[in-house]
C-alpha cells in the first residue's frame, strides 16, 4: 500500500509519443469581400422583347413588356415592336407581333388561318348567330348599356342572346344601371376583342361615327368585323 501510495503521488506526465500528430482539418469560412462572378448580359433589346412575346400566352401591355424586356417604358417596346415586324416582312415570317386587347401578341398572319385550321390542337372560331352577332354588336358600340336598350334598337327580344354572349365571354355585367329597378350594364370583353383581333374599342369600323350619336333605323351592324378575318394590325397608342 505505501509503494502504491508513492507511485501515484507522483506528478501524472503526459506519455512520450513519436513526434506524429494526426493531421488537422481547418475549415475556414468563405470570405465576404471576394469578389462575385457576374454574368453579361449580352442580349439586344429586339431579343428580350422577342422572346417575352414567344412565350406569352396572353397579350401583353407595353408596360409590362417593358418590364420584362428590361426596357426603359412603353414608347421603346412600340419602336421595337415596330423593327420587328419590319424584320418579320422582309424575311417572309409566317407571324407578327400584332396589337390586340390592349396589348401586344405573337400571332400568325390571318393568311395562313384556313391551313392552321387543318391541326388537330386548334379548333374552329366561335359561331354566332345572326341574331347573336347582332345584340353583340349593339353591346359594342353603345356599351355600357341596359338590355331594354339593346332590345329597342333591335325591336326584338335579347334575353336569349345576351345569355349566350355571357356563356361564351364575350360579353359582361359592369354593373347597375341608376335607373328605375337598376338593371344590369352590360359592356364587351377583352375576349371580345381578341377573337374579333382589335386593339381597342376606337378600331371598331366607324367607331368615330356609331359610337359618338344616337342610333336610328338605318344603322345596321353590317359592318361589324368578321371574326374569321382578322383585322390588319392597329397602331398602339
Amino acid at each position: 500500500m505505501e509503494w502504491a501510495h508513492r507511485h501515484y503521488s507522483r506528478p501524472w506526465k503526459r506519455p512520450q509519443t513519436s513526434g506524429h500528430r494526426p493531421a488537422v482539418h481547418v475549415y475556414a469560412a468563405p470570405s465576404t469581400t471576394a469578389p462575385r462572378e457576374t454574368v453579361q448580359d449580352n442580349l439586344s433589346e429586339s431579343q428580350r422583347v422577342e422572346a417575352a412575346l414567344f412565350i406569352a400566352r396572353e397579350p401583353l401591355s407595353g408596360r409590362r413588356l417593358a418590364d420584362y424586356a428590361n426596357l426603359e417604358d412603353a414608347t421603346r417596346v412600340r419602336t421595337i415592336v415596330s423593327q420587328l415586324n419590319q424584320t418579320y416582312e422582309q424575311k417572309g415570317r409566317a407571324f407578327q407581333v400584332t396589337t390586340i386587347a390592349g396589348g401586344y401578341q405573337m400571332l400568325t398572319r390571318p393568311q395562313f388561318a384556313k391551313w392552321i385550321r387543318r391541326l388537330q390542337h386548334v379548333g374552329p372560331p366561335d359561331r354566332l348567330s345572326p341574331s347573336t352577332r347582332e345584340t353583340l354588336a349593339v353591346v359594342a358600340y353603345r356599351q355600357p348599356l341596359v338590355r331594354a336598350e339593346i332590345e329597342a334598337i333591335r325591336g326584338v327580344h335579347s334575353g336569349d342572346a345576351l345569355r349566350q354572349l355571357l356563356e361564351k365571354d364575350l360579353v359582361k355585367i359592369v354593373g347597375r344601371s341608376p335607373d328605375l329597378g337598376h338593371p344590369f350594364l352590360y359592356a364587351t370583353t377583352r375576349r371580345f376583342l381578341k377573337l374579333f383581333g382589335l386593339g381597342n374599342l376606337e378600331d371598331l369600323p366607324a367607331s368615330g361615327q356609331l359610337r359618338r350619336r344616337p342610333w336610328s333605323d338605318k344603322d345596321t351592324p353590317s359592318s361589324f368585323p368578321d371574326p374569321e378575318r382578322p383585322t390588319d394590325e392597329p397602331e398602339p397608342e
